[in-house]
């Protein structure tokens, strides 16, 4: 006997997404996401970051230490 909730027929986007397209959309909020937070970290680094002469004398994790 057919089930009569089952969407056969129709539009593509008035059935709903099968469990396979569920886990790439899944994927894909993940992965956006991490993008999103890397690009908003890199804004904050870069506002947040000393320019000018002062920035180009630090060369490595050891330059606070006196020679």
């Amino acid at each position: 006997m057919r089930n009569s909730f089952v969407a056969e027929t129709g539009l593509k986007l008035a059935r709903s997404p099968s469990a396979r397209q569920q886990v790439m959309r899944r994927r894909l909020a993940v992965a956006g996401g991490l993008v999103a937070l890397a690009l908003a970290s890199m804004v904050v680094g870069d506002l947040t970051a000393r320019h000018g002469p002062g920035h180009a004398a630090i060369t490595g994790p050891f330059s606070y230490f006196p020679s």
